[in-house]
């Protein structure tokens, strides 16, 4: 049985990834930085969307797909 990824799976696991590291980062400077846990809730708030929105090549689903 061999297993296969089409090329919409790959990137929905690449944006996956990005939200992981995004999502470190944020932990990891309020962790370092010891800041208040609303300061780190803002900062994770905008840290995804705006990895997301850096990413010009996720257009194969979510709101803007044409499927």
């Amino acid at each position: 049985m061999k297993f296969s990824l089409s090329a919409k799976q790959k990137k929905a696991i690449k944006d996956y990834g990005l939200a992981v590291v995004a999502s470190a980062i944020t932990m990891g400077l309020a962790l370092i930085t010891d800041m208040a846990p609303q300061y780190a809730v803002i900062i994770g708030a905008l840290a995804a969307p705006l990895t997301k929105w850096a990413n010009t090549h996720s257009k194969d689903y979510g709101l803007g797909s044409k499927k």
